[in-house]
């Protein structure tokens, strides 16, 4: 049973004011292809779909003709992560034909894509992102004692396994443990049945969006804490053959319980400067009967990330050469700030995102900022705003407009 993993494709988003959808539809083409050039038998599509949660027509209609393009090659399951509308996601999910399976809903947790193979069927549980504030009265019902005692402080029955009222914590471990108690019922159930009949053990494949202890963050994820909390132990998921992992978009394996392998598939394109060393992949991996290992299949690269820091004279020379090409963040170091900045710049880089200017430290620098107080006056701390600024003290011209601008507020002020 061949399967590919991928996950926060981000529809719709754009990087720094540039729109990828251009990109995001060149990755979804390559996927297309790896997946009738590799035979795959299923996608698996691990949240954040979009970009938020009214996305916009083009990115709904990218991914309508994504999935039928998929749905001729393979099954693909998708679920919604933090940025995605579970419900609008999961709009007509029941209309939809077999091999595209929408997991949206809290009812379906424990109602697996089931994937048919001689050495075992291939059972993939699709977790929606999980909201503790919003299903964790929901999934109360399924808490079992021991389930319950792992995350509740104390007052609890002990670790039974029995069915216990309690209201779930305020956490992602909490909801995410209850989710998979239910999976793990309708596990064991297809287990035994498979024992009785002579059939393989069925392989469990679980998707689900969360922050698992141990993965490495970057800048572009939304925070999803709670009450100060938001990761999920791994410990979570034992005995699961394979989780494919989302919300993270760096490529990593995280966790180390026995018996299963967790990975995030990480985003196809890079969404931050923080991701420009990524290396942007899709998850392919063969489940069988001995161990398997995942392969990483490069995603293609629209354009490169990068920083380029120096002073002006090296950016527009020698040193800016190998960037002509990538999409910037560029910081200009020159003591003052150079004459037409921002023009120069653009000239030289015509994919530059960011452009600022960055002085080197001075020793007026690590004072500390200065405030307005009754000993400070407001153009003095204006006054060495602009220094840090610039470099240069302001010119007569400049402190005239702060002198002026200051006038009209507090006119304005004394007036209303």
């Amino acid at each position: 049973m061949r399967l590919l993993h991928t996950s926060d494709w981000h529809l719709g988003r754009s990087l720094h004011g540039v729109d990828l959808l251009e990109h995001q539809a060149a990755y979804l083409e390559h996927l297309v292809e790896l997946t009738r050039s590799e035979q795959v038998d299923a996608v698996l599509v691990a949240g954040d779909v979009y970009d938020r949660a009214i996305p916009p027509v083009e990115a709904v209609a990218l991914l309508s003709e994504t999935l039928a393009r998929l749905a001729e090659h393979a099954t693909v399951v998708v679920t919604p992560g933090n940025h995605d509308s579970a419900v609008r996601l999961g709009f007509g999910a029941a209309l939809m034909r077999d091999r595209i399976q929408v997991r949206a809903r809290i009812s379906d947790l424990a109602r697996p894509v089931i994937l048919p193979d001689a050495a075992g069927d291939v059972v993939v549980y699709g977790l929606p992102y999980l909201d503790p504030d919003v299903v964790r009265r929901e999934l109360s019902d399924v808490c079992t004692s021991e389930s319950a005692d792992l995350s509740a402080d104390g007052g609890l029955a002990p670790g039974d396994g029995s069915d216990v009222p309690v209201t779930l914590p305020r956490s992602h471990e909490a909801v995410i443990s209850a989710a998979m108690t239910r999976v793990r019922r309708d596990l064991a159930s297809r287990v035994d049945a498979a024992a009785r009949s002579g059939r393989p053990r069925p392989h469990a494949v679980v998707m689900a969006h969360a922050f698992v202890v141990g993965g490495e963050p970057s800048e572009s994820e939304r925070d999803i804490r709670v009450g100060g909390v938001d990761h999920v132990p791994a410990g979570v998921f034992a005995g699961i053959d394979y989780v494919a992992l989302g919300h993270l978009h760096g490529p990593q394996r995280v966790g180390a319980t026995e018996g299963s392998v967790l990975r995030y598939s990480g985003s196809p394109l890079a969404y931050s400067f923080s991701e420009q060393h990524h290396r942007k992949s899709t998850v392919l991996l063969d489940l069988g009967s001995g161990p398997f290992i995942p392969e990483l299949v490069p995603a293609p690269v629209p354009r490169r990330l990068a920083d380029l820091d120096g002073t002006l004279e090296d950016l527009l020379g020698a040193a800016g050469e190998p960037h002509l090409d990538d999409w910037l963040r560029v910081t200009v170091t020159d003591a003052h700030r150079p004459a037409d900045l921002y023009r120069r710049v653009r000239e030289r880089f015509p994919h530059a995102l960011v452009i600022q200017h960055r002085p080197p430290e001075r020793t007026s620098d690590r004072a500390g900022a200065s405030v307005v107080t009754s000993a400070n006056d407001p153009l003095q701390v204006a006054a060495q705003f602009v220094v840090h600024v610039t470099g240069a003290e302001p010119t007569a011209a400049e402190l005239a407009v702060l002198r002026r601008a200051y006038e009209q507020v507090t006119a304005a002020e004394r007036s209303a």
